[in-house]
């Protein structure tokens, strides 16, 4: 049965630590969701928006190397994002669209906060400036463990190893903090919802589109 995209638009984001699969799961979630008679636009943070995209190759190219606090990066990924929501976000949510974005604020505040030790409040209030207040309808955390994050980072493409990942050595004590800010953010409740990742990418998309179809259903 088609589903019918909600009258003012629907914000989904996919969120999780290196190597949960957001980005996999990103193309097959909106195949599901067009199918089902969605609109859809699809994006990512950083990037999606020229400025994004120039703040993109800044914060995870490796080389040029150069050395910038957790603070600056919070607050390039702030840059990045309040272009995102007011060019493509809130336009698209306008026009009763389906927005699927892989990464959003939960990300600076997981990673630059519980991460790097940033003040997660502040890291919160930084979100909100950035987008005016606008929160996701669903967010979907991908949860995995560092060891298999990591595996798959590997495993997968080894070259697209960003800057957070090769840092020197790998500094488990950081993913562990990023994941743990993760799943207290997720124990809120609400907005999000908890998806065992370490399965293979068919069965994570069809437990994600599952949620998200049911999330869509008229009335809900």
């Amino acid at each position: 049965m088609p589903v019918s995209s909600a009258p003012r638009g629907i914000f989904i984001t996919l969120e999780g630590p290196d190597g949960s699969g957001k980005s996999s799961l990103l193309p097959r979630l909106a195949e599901v969701l067009r199918h089902g008679g969605c609109e859809v636009v699809t994006t990512r943070e950083p990037g999606s928006t020229p400025l994004g995209e120039q703040i993109r190759r800044l914060v995870l190219d490796t080389e040029p190397r150069i050395d910038r606090t957790g603070l600056a990066d919070a607050l390039l990924f702030a840059a990045s994002r309040a272009q995102h929501v007011a060019e493509v976000i809130r336009p698209a949510l306008a026009s009763g669209r389906v927005v699927v974005c892989d990464r959003h604020r939960d990300s600076t505040i997981c990673y630059q906060g519980y991460g790097s030790g940033l003040d997660v409040e502040a890291m919160r209030g930084l979100q909100d400036l950035a987008t005016g207040g606008l929160l996701p309808d669903l967010t979907i955390l991908l949860d995995v463990s560092v060891d298999v994050g990591l595996q798959r980072r590997q495993a997968g493409r080894p070259d697209d190893l960003n800057k957070f990942e090769l840092d020197g050595t790998f500094d488990r004590a950081y993913h562990e903090r990023v994941r743990m800010g993760y799943l207290r953010e997720a124990a809120a409740g609400g907005r999000w919802r908890v998806v065992d990742a370490s399965g293979t990418p068919e069965v994570v998309a069809e437990e994600v589109a599952a949620i998200v179809l049911e999330a869509l259903r008229p009335g809900r």
